[in-house]
């Protein structure tokens, strides 16, 4: 199993390129980086758009993409290498490619008129029709579509009329070709161009759905005309507000007949017209950036609808009604805006879905890089923030808590191949470009503020900010030189290569000694401190170019160099020698990263995708990682937060990775408080060949030394502040701040940036106030406020929006009165007086805007009807919403108006305010299902925590397989948590039981009271010499080895099986507990009352006889039988969990067992089959409308069998574990391998574990699961799974 595990990912931006570069169809979306297509998924139940698979099989910039209009699962795309390949969404494969397309496909489109037949077309034509299925599968060229004057900007299909096609031109003309008529070349150019040699491309080009014959044309400089292309007339020319407006791309709205949206090409403006008005109807700015690209999904599926419980659906106020106007509105107001969606792609790479009739963005994937990211690096003071650098000439800095970006620098700098931070607080950063020299840009003001140019138009590769000289930066060039200058651009040193310099590096111990790396092959290291110009020390070894060189940060004198060569070198500059040569990698090297606690541990990225962890102790390679769909450039980490690596590559991602499970043990021993020489050390101690890993950092001493001032509490702040270096960003240090307010921490000790987070209920309102507050107040700095800064009316919409949330009506109306609003305001009025009502209808200064479907939220909030608000955001999806009301209602800040002058009963609002704390448990809990099934359980635990809820956030770090955080936590909530950290203890003793941790192992269990079984577990199956077997007892305080034999005869003549079985297994013959327990199980499941907790405990405990003594000869058949039982109790108990994914498996495993092998136990395979269809039908019926359910509705007869199997396995002890497993990054789609799950026959989204084959794969999720109700292999050999 992978020890590094991918925790975030940055999606590259939409290439700004190519025309046909984004695609929808039903519920997916897709859009092209440069070199990968990203599909995005909506998902029905909380009615969002996620990442749904990243396609990355093109080597060369896409050109082109089409999804299938007859299979929504089918796309095709084309790019510059002369490749056009057809790819299967759903199983994330290729269906079909071809190669060589004789010129590049510039664009390519389904053909509407054949189920199976792609056609591309390159500059000039001929249009080339692939077929790409059947017996007439190849390549043909279109009879008439060749031989064109002028270049193919894009073309389209007619969808009804069979085999029409139209093609826009360079020089504004279009030709138009059907089956029948005479073609039609290079007619209809723009009436201003008649004449001329003049080009005005075609940016745009639909046809008219509704007609056979007509079609929006937009030329970049001629606007848009709506043409006939029987008459060749054009029958409406549609005019612009302004006349620097021009169209980038335009799409119909199915949903609307007749109207149609545009995107401006300057500015992201996106227009909504109707064919029966020249002007458009309405306008919306969404961003500063032109677009690129757009589309309308045809359909969505349908929302959940809140209004569901009434019976007559009125056609006005479903939220889901198509735009069919009210029968009384005026010409104007008919044309109010569709509810569709439109996919818009900018021009800065930003990708947004946006709801036309909400007027809002349902999702904006902002400012992502659109080419190869070179480089990125951590803030110096601040681990939240990663700088990226990036071919598209920007570089952009990430908030890596949200993945969003935050500021990028004012662009068009060519390439730019590296970046270096200021040091400290500076927010500056240097960066270096192919030809424009290098800079330094002043993050915070967005300017930059000094140029470079001593290396002329050469490119410079790499660049060094001096992290202990804050006024040198270092810079080399394909001109063979570095240069160090100061800031202000006096040059220091100038030192001469005899080729171009790739790389150099600071040494993070000597302010004056840099190293390069240089295309001779060598790496040099100078000392700037003496005039001499000349190297003090050349080292020689790599047989091709040297890219990048690292010092380590921890061992003095210590160098490693990346090469083309493949290998990576590590020197020691005080001996003069090459210490070791990590060889792995089957392409050059580009990546290098030190860790900074664990001296011995180095990372390399390479341009074969992979990237290495290496222990250069004895240079064996750790782990590969093979995520990355192309070259891997950067590495990086932040000393505060040594195990959280972020990565870059050509596939234009970041990618955020936990490197703790390297230093998995060293978590238990803080947890355990062993001594500290087995948590830190010297880096002499940490190299010694073979020694457990030690934290050798900064961090770590200084977290020692805050605890050596500590009077008090000091395990809790030790186990939160190494939990906070240790963990990956995702909820982590959320989850500790809520933890310290619920032991009653005062609220002025909390961070700054604790309300951007998930708060604990009772500062929820309190904080929302202040944040409205502030957004009334509207001070705006002089520079805006960052990326898109909102302007004064949406601050005071936002103030406004929270006001309400928090039942403050009075401030609410004002606001919208501000905002010129008024019918808002009028609507609540009364929830404050029928007087303050009445005033407001005398100030009114304008027509009553219609309202939107949000008109909703208002009216409940004045009425108090908090139920049907909090309904009707959870339909939405919008569940944090829905928590603030609840949360405003519990204190009470909502209440029903008083229509009489008689005062309530306070009995019915004690009821109300318990309906209102139900409302809010509810709330949160769907939220945490949310973040959960997100693939952030840590996120979900928060939620939890939140409402003071412990045992669901201990079951979401759980079934997140977050344990070591998840035991930490339990451990500083005490009692609450005392039952679910126990069964996480056990679950961690399990996770290390294996060679060299088997001590940790009983510490574990140690801390669990009433531990004997679990420590018979232990010694039962642990395989060392009979002297340390008896070592092991003696710590565990249980008998040796000879003298269990007797005690086990004993319990068996009392009638005691379970001892019995303890004792034998304790044996020096762990074998004879086979036939006593199996015998007493098999017993126990062929009486008619029988129950899961009767034969379970003795089922599980002979699991842990010695694995060696269990594959002995003479133990076969009892061997086939042990796994018969447990793969049959294991189906049960995954019901019990409600395992979805693994109860089939593993009735189907135990199925396959007694077919194969002689046995003799109490099943039948047909009653295994019974069970499994009963299951299905019942849990399929509940959860799945009839119509949908692949199984039907139950028979009476699998009715009563299935309540058999309830009463058989009864309720689940532990609150919160039901509920399949979901470990972080499970959402993330990498780009290696394509592994399918020997379980299911599905392919693995997320994480994979391979069995002790090697060759069988299943997820980590379905292993996770596996393991806690079935201890043994899938497999079928009797090896016991560890996934944890």
């Amino acid at each position: 199993m992978s020890q590094v595990k991918q925790v975030g990912l940055l999606a590259a931006g939409c290439q700004p390129w190519n025309k046909d570069v984004c695609a929808a169809s039903g519920d997916r979306f897709a859009y092209c980086a440069t070199l990968a297509i990203y599909v995005y998924q909506r998902d029905n139940r909380y009615n969002e758009f996620k990442l749904h698979a990243i396609m990355s099989e093109h080597k060369k910039t896409i050109t082109a993409i089409s999804w299938c209009p007859h299979n929504p699962d089918v796309f095709a795309s084309a790019s510059a290498d002369n490749l056009l390949i057809v790819w299967n969404v759903a199983e994330q494969k290729v269906v079909a490619r071809l190669d060589n397309t004789k010129g590049i496909p510039a664009s390519l489109s389904w053909c509407w008129n054949s189920g199976d037949a792609v056609a591309f077309v390159s500059h000039r034509g001929p249009l080339y029709i692939w077929t790409v299925s059947g017996p007439d599968s190849g390549v043909a060229v279109h009879k008439e579509a060749h031989s064109f004057l002028s270049d193919i900007c894009l073309f389209r299909w007619h969808p009804k009329k069979k085999g029409k096609v139209v093609f826009g031109h360079t020089d504004g003309s279009l030709s138009v070709f059907q089956p029948g008529s005479k073609s039609q070349k290079h007619v209809l150019r723009p009436e201003s161009l008649e004449g001329t040699d003049e080009e005005d491309p075609v940016t745009a080009l639909e046809w008219d759905p509704l007609s056979t014959d007509y079609l929006l044309v937009a030329n970049l400089h001629n606007g848009i005309r709506l043409v006939d292309s029987e008459s060749l007339s054009c029958i409406t020319t549609f005019s612009f507000p302004s006349a620097a407006a021009s169209v980038q791309c335009l799409a119909w709205v199915p949903s609307a007949p007749g109207m149609f949206i545009t995107g401006d090409s300057q500015v992201g403006v996106l227009r909504v017209w109707n064919v029966s008005r020249t002007t458009p109807i309405d306008n919306f700015k969404l961003k500063k950036t032109g677009f690129h690209a757009l589309h309308v999904l045809s359909s969505l599926p349908q929302k959940k609808s809140f209004l569901a419980h009434s019976p007559t659906k009125n056609h006005y106020t479903s939220s889901t009604s198509e735009a069919v106007p009210p029968p009384t509105l005026s010409q104007n107001q008919a044309f109010s805006l569709p509810p569709g969606h439109a996919v818009c792609c900018f021009m800065d790479g930003g990708v947004g879905l946006y709801d036309m009739g909400a007027k809002k963005w349902d999702f904006l994937r902002d400012l992502g890089h659109v080419e190869t990211i070179f480089d990125c690096k951590f803030k110096p003071d601040d681990p939240n923030l990663l700088a990226t650098a990036s071919f598209d000439g920007t570089i952009k800095v990430w908030d890596i808590n949200t993945l969003t970006a935050v500021y990028t620098s004012p662009g068009n700098e060519g390439v730019i191949y590296s970046l270096s931070w200021a040091p400290g607080d500076l927010n500056c950063i240097a960066g270096a470009t192919s030809r424009n020299g290098a800079f330094i840009w002043d993050v915070k003001k967005g300017k930059m503020i000094t140029r470079f140019n001593e290396h002329g138009k050469n490119g410079i590769f790499c660049i060094a900010w001096s992290h202990k000289d804050s006024k040198r930066i270092a810079t080399c060039s394909g001109d063979g030189f570095c240069i160090i200058r100061t800031i202000d651009g006096k040059m220091l040193h100038k030192y001469k290569h005899p080729a171009a310099v790739f790389g150099c590096d600071w040494s993070q111990n000597n302010k004056d000694m840099i190293a390069t790396g240089c295309e001779d092959k060598n790496v040099r290291v100078y000392y700037l401190a003496t005039s001499s110009e000349q190297p003090l020390k050349v080292f020689t070894g790599h047989t091709a170019k040297v890219f990048h060189v690292r010092w380590s940060p921890l061992r003095e004198g210590i160098l490693c160099s990346g090469s083309d060569d493949g290998t990576v070198r590590i020197r020691d500059y005080t001996q003069d020698a090459c210490i070791n040569v990590l060889s792995g990698h089957t392409a050059p090297v580009r990546g290098l990263l030190w860790n900074t606690e664990i001296p011995y541990l180095l990372i390399s990225g390479s341009w074969d995708y992979t990237i290495r962890v290496w222990d250069t102790r004895d240079g064996s390679s750790l782990d590969t990682v093979y995520d990355h769909g192309a070259d891997v450039y950067g590495l990086t980490c932040h000393p505060s937060r040594p195990f959280t690596m972020a990565s870059c590559s050509r596939d234009s991602t970041v990618r955020l990775w936990s490197l703790t499970p390297l230093i998995a043990p060293l978590q238990i021993n803080i947890l355990v408080d062993r001594v500290w020489e087995e948590i830190t050390g010297n880096t002499d101690r940490a190299m010694a060949p073979g020694a457990p890993p030690l934290l050798c950092g900064k961090v770590s001493r200084d977290i020692k030394q805050e605890l050596d001032k500590l009077a008090s509490d000091v395990h809790t702040k030790k186990l939160r502040w190494f939990s906070e270096c240790l963990s990956p960003p995702g909820g982590s240090k959320n989850l500790w701040d809520l933890a310290a307010v619920m032991q009653g921490q005062d609220d002025s000790l909390l961070p700054l940036n604790y309300c951007k987070g998930i708060m604990h209920m009772r500062h929820l309102v309190r904080f929302k106030t202040s944040e409205a507050q502030e957004l009334t107040i509207v001070k705006m700095s002089k520079f805006g406020g960052g990326i898109g800064a909102p302007s004064k009316e949406e601050r005071l919409k936002e103030a406004a929006e929270i006001h309400l949330r928090l039942g403050q009506i009075q401030r609410y109306c004002e606001l919208m009165v501000e905002l010129g609003e008024w019918d808002k305001a009028l609507s609540v009025a009364p929830g404050v007086s029928m007087k303050y009502w009445r005033k407001l209808m005398q100030r009114r200064a304008q027509q009553l805007i219609q309202e939107e479907s949000d008109g909703v939220i208002p009216y409940c909030i004045a009425t108090g009807d908090v139920k049907t608000l909090v309904t009707f955001f959870t339909s939405r999806g919008q569940l944090r919403e829905a928590l603030l009301v609840a949360q405003a209602a519990c204190e009470g800040n909502i209440q029903v108006p008083q229509i009489s002058s008689m005062s309530s009963s306070p009995g019915a609002e004690a009821g109300s305010l318990e309906n209102y704390n139900g409302l809010l448990q509810q709330v949160s809990t769907e939220l945490a299902e949310c973040h959960f099934q997100d693939g952030q359980a840590v996120l979900a635990a928060c939620c939890h925590l939140a409402v003071d809820n412990i045992e669901l956030a201990m079951a979401s770090l759980i079934r997140g397989n977050e344990l070591e955080l998840a035991v930490y936590m339990g451990t500083v909530l005490d009692e609450e948590a005392k039952l679910a950290t126990h069964y996480v203890l056990e679950l961690l003793a399990r996770k290390y039981m294996s060679t060299a941790t088997w001590d940790l192992a009983a510490d574990l269990i140690l801390k669990i009271p009433e531990n004997e079984v679990l420590l018979a577990k232990l010694c039962a199956f642990y395989p060392g010499s009979s002297a340390e077997i008896n070592e092991l007892r003696d710590r565990c305080h249980l008998p040796h080895l000879e003298d269990c034999a007797p005690l086990a005869d004993s319990a068996y003549q009392e009638g005691d099986i379970f001892q019995a079985v303890k004792f034998h297994l304790l044996s020096s013959e762990p074998e004879k507990a086979l036939p006593v327990g199996i015998q007493f199980v098999e017993e126990q499941i062929s009486s008619s009352d029988w129950t899961i907790d009767s034969a379970h405990p003795v089922l599980d405990l002979l699991s842990y006889i010695r694995t060696d003594r269990l594959m002995l000869h003479k133990c076969s058949e009892h061997r086939n039988e042990l796994l018969i039982l447990c793969g049959y109790i294991g189906a049960l108990l995954a019901i019990r969990r409600h395992y979805c994914s693994i109860v089939p498996a593993l009735y189907e495993y135990t199925s396959q067992l007694l077919k194969r092998r002689e046995v003799s136990v109490p099943l039948r395979i047909e009653q295994l089959s019974a069970e499994l269809d009963a299951w299905r039908a019942c849990t399929q019926s509940a959860t799945k409308p009839l119509e949908e359910a692949p199984y039907g509705s139950p028979t009476e007869a699998q009715q009563q069998l299935y309540e058999v199997l309830l009463r058989r396995i009864k309720e689940e002890p532990l609150r919160g574990m039901t509920g399949m497993d979901y470990v972080t990054g499970s959402n993330l789609p990498s780009h290696s391998d394509v592994h399918v799950s020997c379980l299911t026959g599905q392919r693995i989204q997320g994480p994979v574990f391979f069995l002790e084959d090697g060759k069988s794969a299943i997820s980590l999720n379905d292993a996770l699961m596996w393991a806690k109700v079935n201890p043994f292999s899938p497999l079928g050999t009797g090896i016991r799974l560890n996934p944890f």
